[in-house]
Protein backbone atom coordinates (compact mmCIF):
# COMPACT_ATOMS: atom_id res chain seq x y z
CA UNK A 1 0.00 0.00 0.00
CA UNK A 2 3.12 2.10 0.92
CA UNK A 3 4.54 1.78 -2.67
CA UNK A 4 0.91 1.99 -4.63
CA UNK A 5 0.09 5.40 -2.93
CA UNK A 6 3.58 6.98 -3.67
CA UNK A 7 3.09 5.91 -7.65
CA UNK A 8 -0.25 6.68 -7.67
CA UNK A 9 -0.06 10.52 -7.55
CA UNK A 10 2.19 10.71 -10.38
CA UNK A 11 0.08 7.87 -12.26
CA UNK A 12 -3.13 9.78 -11.84
CA UNK A 13 -1.91 12.98 -12.99
CA UNK A 14 -0.28 11.64 -16.36
CA UNK A 15 -3.24 9.59 -17.20
CA UNK A 16 -5.58 12.51 -16.09
CA UNK A 17 -3.71 14.51 -18.95
CA UNK A 18 -2.96 12.15 -21.81
CA UNK A 19 -2.04 14.98 -24.23
CA UNK A 20 -0.27 17.15 -22.02
CA UNK A 21 3.24 14.72 -21.39
CA UNK A 22 5.92 13.70 -23.19
CA UNK A 23 6.28 10.05 -24.11
CA UNK A 24 9.02 9.50 -21.25
CA UNK A 25 6.58 10.80 -18.43
CA UNK A 26 4.09 8.28 -20.59
CA UNK A 27 6.80 5.37 -20.23
CA UNK A 28 7.82 6.43 -16.48
CA UNK A 29 3.71 6.51 -15.77
CA UNK A 30 2.77 3.27 -17.66
CA UNK A 31 6.16 1.54 -15.82
CA UNK A 32 4.54 3.06 -12.35
CA UNK A 33 1.08 2.14 -13.18
CA UNK A 34 2.07 -2.07 -13.68
CA UNK A 35 3.60 -1.48 -9.77
CA UNK A 36 1.02 0.48 -8.46
CA UNK A 37 -1.67 -2.04 -9.33
CA UNK A 38 0.47 -4.66 -8.41
CA UNK A 39 0.76 -3.67 -5.23
CA UNK A 40 -2.30 -2.73 -4.42
CA UNK A 41 -4.06 -5.75 -5.56
CA UNK A 42 -1.50 -7.49 -3.68
CA UNK A 43 -2.28 -6.07 -0.33
CA UNK A 44 -5.29 -6.03 -0.98
CA UNK A 45 -5.27 -10.00 -1.48
CA UNK A 46 -3.01 -9.97 1.25
CA UNK A 47 -5.09 -8.24 3.92
CA UNK A 48 -8.49 -10.94 2.94
CA UNK A 49 -5.71 -13.66 3.27
CA UNK A 50 -4.39 -12.54 6.57
CA UNK A 51 -8.08 -11.43 8.09
CA UNK A 52 -9.25 -14.92 6.92
CA UNK A 53 -6.17 -17.00 8.59
CA UNK A 54 -7.01 -15.09 12.24
CA UNK A 55 -10.37 -16.60 12.03
CA UNK A 56 -9.14 -19.97 10.89
CA UNK A 57 -9.65 -19.87 7.53
CA UNK A 58 -6.57 -20.74 4.59
CA UNK A 59 -7.19 -18.85 1.60
CA UNK A 60 -4.93 -19.68 -1.74
CA UNK A 61 -2.26 -17.34 -2.89
CA UNK A 62 -3.42 -14.69 -5.56
CA UNK A 63 -0.19 -13.64 -6.66
CA UNK A 64 3.34 -15.18 -7.37
CA UNK A 65 6.06 -12.70 -8.20
CA UNK A 66 4.15 -12.03 -11.93
CA UNK A 67 6.61 -9.88 -13.34
CA UNK A 68 9.48 -12.36 -13.18
CA UNK A 69 7.12 -14.55 -15.61
CA UNK A 70 9.05 -15.93 -18.97
CA UNK A 71 5.77 -16.33 -20.84
CA UNK A 72 2.04 -14.51 -21.02
CA UNK A 73 0.63 -18.17 -20.09
CA UNK A 74 2.90 -18.23 -16.96
CA UNK A 75 1.58 -14.79 -16.04
CA UNK A 76 -1.74 -15.37 -15.86
CA UNK A 77 -0.37 -18.62 -13.71
CA UNK A 78 0.78 -16.00 -11.07
CA UNK A 79 -1.25 -12.99 -11.44
CA UNK A 80 -4.61 -12.93 -9.75
CA UNK A 81 -4.77 -16.78 -9.82
CA UNK A 82 -8.27 -16.61 -8.10
CA UNK A 83 -9.86 -14.91 -10.99
CA UNK A 84 -7.29 -16.57 -13.47
CA UNK A 85 -8.37 -20.45 -12.15
CA UNK A 86 -12.30 -19.24 -12.11
CA UNK A 87 -12.08 -18.34 -15.99
CA UNK A 88 -10.25 -22.19 -16.45
CA UNK A 89 -12.83 -23.94 -14.57
CA UNK A 90 -15.94 -22.60 -15.27
CA UNK A 91 -15.18 -21.25 -19.04
CA UNK A 92 -11.93 -21.82 -20.48
CA UNK A 93 -12.59 -25.92 -19.70
CA UNK A 94 -16.70 -26.37 -20.94
CA UNK A 95 -15.74 -24.12 -23.89
CA UNK A 96 -13.14 -27.60 -24.45
CA UNK A 97 -10.56 -26.23 -23.37
CA UNK A 98 -7.49 -27.40 -25.74
CA UNK A 99 -9.11 -30.68 -26.50
CA UNK A 100 -10.38 -29.52 -29.65
CA UNK A 101 -9.04 -28.52 -32.84
CA UNK A 102 -6.20 -25.46 -32.63
CA UNK A 103 -8.27 -23.04 -34.40
CA UNK A 104 -11.22 -24.04 -31.89
CA UNK A 105 -8.57 -24.09 -28.60
CA UNK A 106 -7.12 -20.54 -30.03
CA UNK A 107 -10.91 -19.02 -30.55
CA UNK A 108 -11.69 -20.43 -26.92
CA UNK A 109 -8.74 -18.33 -25.45
CA UNK A 110 -9.29 -14.94 -27.32
CA UNK A 111 -13.36 -15.07 -25.79
CA UNK A 112 -11.93 -16.57 -21.99
CA UNK A 113 -9.74 -13.03 -22.39
CA UNK A 114 -12.43 -10.65 -23.72
CA UNK A 115 -14.94 -12.29 -21.21
CA UNK A 116 -12.25 -11.33 -18.04
CA UNK A 117 -11.92 -7.75 -19.82
CA UNK A 118 -15.58 -7.50 -20.02
CA UNK A 119 -15.66 -8.57 -16.22
CA UNK A 120 -14.01 -5.48 -14.97
CA UNK A 121 -16.24 -3.54 -16.87
CA UNK A 122 -18.56 -2.72 -19.58
CA UNK A 123 -16.21 -1.15 -21.63
CA UNK A 124 -13.90 -0.64 -24.81
CA UNK A 125 -11.01 -0.09 -22.92
CA UNK A 126 -11.33 -3.67 -20.58
CA UNK A 127 -12.50 -5.17 -23.69
CA UNK A 128 -9.05 -4.25 -25.45
CA UNK A 129 -6.96 -4.89 -22.46
CA UNK A 130 -8.53 -8.73 -22.31
CA UNK A 131 -8.01 -9.27 -26.18
CA UNK A 132 -4.82 -8.20 -25.74
CA UNK A 133 -3.54 -10.71 -23.41
CA UNK A 134 -6.06 -13.32 -25.85
CA UNK A 135 -4.06 -12.38 -28.99
CA UNK A 136 -0.63 -12.24 -26.92
CA UNK A 137 -0.84 -16.00 -26.01
CA UNK A 138 -2.54 -16.98 -29.37
CA UNK A 139 0.83 -15.74 -30.73
CA UNK A 140 2.72 -17.47 -28.13
CA UNK A 141 1.09 -20.87 -28.84
CA UNK A 142 1.72 -20.15 -32.79
CA UNK A 143 4.88 -19.01 -33.11
CA UNK A 144 6.20 -21.37 -29.90
CA UNK A 145 8.12 -23.83 -32.65
CA UNK A 146 10.02 -21.09 -34.15
CA UNK A 147 10.93 -19.24 -31.23
CA UNK A 148 12.80 -22.61 -29.91
CA UNK A 149 14.26 -22.71 -33.35
CA UNK A 150 15.81 -19.45 -33.40
CA UNK A 151 17.28 -20.02 -29.56
CA UNK A 152 18.79 -22.73 -30.81
CA UNK A 153 19.95 -21.16 -34.22
CA UNK A 154 21.39 -18.34 -32.49
CA UNK A 155 23.06 -20.43 -28.80
CA UNK A 156 21.14 -18.45 -27.17
CA UNK A 157 19.69 -21.55 -25.04
CA UNK A 158 23.32 -22.06 -24.12
CA UNK A 159 23.03 -18.73 -22.19
CA UNK A 160 20.12 -19.41 -20.03
CA UNK A 161 20.48 -16.44 -17.62
CA UNK A 162 20.30 -14.13 -21.07
CA UNK A 163 17.56 -16.14 -22.34
CA UNK A 164 15.41 -16.16 -19.10
CA UNK A 165 15.95 -11.66 -19.01
CA UNK A 166 15.09 -11.39 -22.41
CA UNK A 167 12.09 -13.25 -21.94
CA UNK A 168 11.13 -11.62 -18.76
CA UNK A 169 11.50 -8.41 -20.54
CA UNK A 170 9.58 -9.11 -23.76
CA UNK A 171 6.63 -10.33 -21.01
CA UNK A 172 6.96 -7.56 -18.76
CA UNK A 173 7.00 -5.12 -21.88
CA UNK A 174 3.89 -6.92 -23.41
CA UNK A 175 1.86 -6.52 -20.04
CA UNK A 176 2.51 -3.23 -19.67
CA UNK A 177 1.31 -2.47 -23.51
CA UNK A 178 -2.00 -3.84 -22.35
CA UNK A 179 -2.27 -1.86 -18.95
CA UNK A 180 -2.08 1.59 -20.82
CA UNK A 181 -5.82 0.45 -22.31
CA UNK A 182 -6.47 -0.81 -18.55
CA UNK A 183 -6.04 2.40 -16.89
CA UNK A 184 -6.75 5.19 -19.47
CA UNK A 185 -10.44 6.51 -18.66
CA UNK A 186 -11.70 6.05 -22.22
CA UNK A 187 -11.03 4.44 -25.61
CA UNK A 188 -9.48 8.08 -26.67
CA UNK A 189 -7.47 8.74 -24.03
CA UNK A 190 -5.76 5.26 -24.32
CA UNK A 191 -4.78 6.33 -28.40
CA UNK A 192 -3.43 9.50 -27.28
CA UNK A 193 -1.08 8.38 -24.53
CA UNK A 194 0.30 5.41 -27.39
CA UNK A 195 0.60 8.74 -29.75
CA UNK A 196 2.57 10.04 -27.20
CA UNK A 197 4.67 6.76 -26.55
CA UNK A 198 5.59 5.58 -29.67
CA UNK A 199 5.33 8.95 -31.84
CA UNK A 200 7.08 11.51 -29.80
CA UNK A 201 9.40 9.35 -27.79
CA UNK A 202 12.08 10.04 -29.75
CA UNK A 203 11.57 13.97 -29.02
CA UNK A 204 10.81 13.00 -25.51
CA UNK A 205 14.31 11.84 -25.30
CA UNK A 206 15.51 15.51 -25.41
CA UNK A 207 17.43 16.65 -21.94
CA UNK A 208 14.78 19.56 -21.00
CA UNK A 209 11.85 16.66 -21.65
CA UNK A 210 13.84 14.02 -19.37
CA UNK A 211 13.95 17.03 -16.94
CA UNK A 212 10.66 17.81 -16.70
CA UNK A 213 9.46 14.43 -16.49
CA UNK A 214 11.56 13.78 -13.40
CA UNK A 215 11.01 17.31 -11.61
CA UNK A 216 7.01 16.08 -12.08
CA UNK A 217 7.70 12.77 -9.77
CA UNK A 218 10.78 14.68 -7.76
CA UNK A 219 7.76 17.01 -6.76
CA UNK A 220 5.51 14.30 -4.94
CA UNK A 221 6.48 12.96 -1.56
CA UNK A 222 9.77 11.94 -1.85
CA UNK A 223 10.86 11.61 -6.13
CA UNK A 224 12.01 9.59 -8.01
CA UNK A 225 14.78 8.21 -5.65
CA UNK A 226 12.08 7.17 -3.20
CA UNK A 227 9.58 5.60 -6.25
CA UNK A 228 12.41 3.53 -7.25
CA UNK A 229 13.91 2.56 -3.60
CA UNK A 230 10.48 1.03 -2.37
CA UNK A 231 10.15 -1.07 -5.57
CA UNK A 232 13.54 -1.97 -5.60
CA UNK A 233 13.81 -3.28 -2.31
CA UNK A 234 10.35 -5.39 -3.13
CA UNK A 235 11.65 -6.87 -5.79
CA UNK A 236 14.58 -7.97 -3.66
CA UNK A 237 12.27 -8.84 -1.09
CA UNK A 238 10.76 -11.43 -3.86
CA UNK A 239 13.76 -12.93 -4.45
CA UNK A 240 14.75 -13.73 -1.56
CA UNK A 241 11.06 -15.37 -1.68
CA UNK A 242 12.44 -17.67 -4.22
CA UNK A 243 12.91 -21.09 -2.45
CA UNK A 244 11.47 -19.62 0.93
CA UNK A 245 8.68 -17.95 1.76
CA UNK A 246 9.21 -14.77 4.51
CA UNK A 247 6.94 -15.37 6.85
CA UNK A 248 8.21 -18.77 7.49
CA UNK A 249 12.38 -17.34 7.34
CA UNK A 250 11.26 -15.13 10.20
CA UNK A 251 9.33 -18.19 11.98
CA UNK A 252 12.78 -19.94 12.59
CA UNK A 253 14.35 -16.25 14.22
CA UNK A 254 14.75 -15.68 17.92
CA UNK A 255 11.35 -13.97 19.11
CA UNK A 256 13.50 -10.66 19.71
CA UNK A 257 14.60 -10.41 16.05
CA UNK A 258 11.10 -11.13 14.67
CA UNK A 259 9.78 -7.84 17.30
CA UNK A 260 12.22 -5.71 16.11
CA UNK A 261 10.91 -6.14 12.44
CA UNK A 262 7.87 -6.13 12.61
CA UNK A 263 8.24 -2.62 14.96
CA UNK A 264 10.43 -1.61 12.26
CA UNK A 265 8.35 -2.40 9.08
CA UNK A 266 5.55 -0.60 11.30
CA UNK A 267 7.76 2.39 11.73
CA UNK A 268 8.68 2.38 8.07
CA UNK A 269 4.91 2.43 7.10
CA UNK A 270 4.55 5.64 9.30
CA UNK A 271 7.64 7.37 8.06
CA UNK A 272 7.07 6.51 4.57
CA UNK A 273 4.03 6.13 3.61
CA UNK A 274 1.20 8.70 2.00
CA UNK A 275 -1.11 8.43 4.79
CA UNK A 276 -3.42 11.24 3.51
CA UNK A 277 -3.68 9.43 0.60
CA UNK A 278 -7.06 10.09 -1.81
CA UNK A 279 -6.37 7.01 -3.86
CA UNK A 280 -8.53 4.08 -2.71
CA UNK A 281 -7.67 0.28 -3.87
CA UNK A 282 -8.14 -0.15 -7.46
CA UNK A 283 -9.72 -3.11 -7.36
CA UNK A 284 -12.56 -1.48 -5.07
CA UNK A 285 -14.47 -0.70 -8.22
CA UNK A 286 -15.16 -3.93 -9.57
Amino acid sequence: MVIADRLAAYVSDVYGHPGSHPGIAVLLATYFFAFQIYCDFSAYSDIAIGAAQVMGFRLMDNFNRPYFSKTIAEFWSRWHISLSTWFRDYLYIPLGGNRCAKSRWLLNLLIVFIVSGLWHGAAWTYIIWGALHGLYLMLEILTGPFRKAASRKIRLDCHPHIHKFIQVFITFHLVCLSWIFFRADSLHDAVMLLKSLFLNFIPSLRPQAIVQAVTQVETRDGGLFMAFAVIAFMEIIHLMQRHRKMRRFMDDKPLIVRWAVYYAIVLSILLFGVVDSPFEFIYFQF
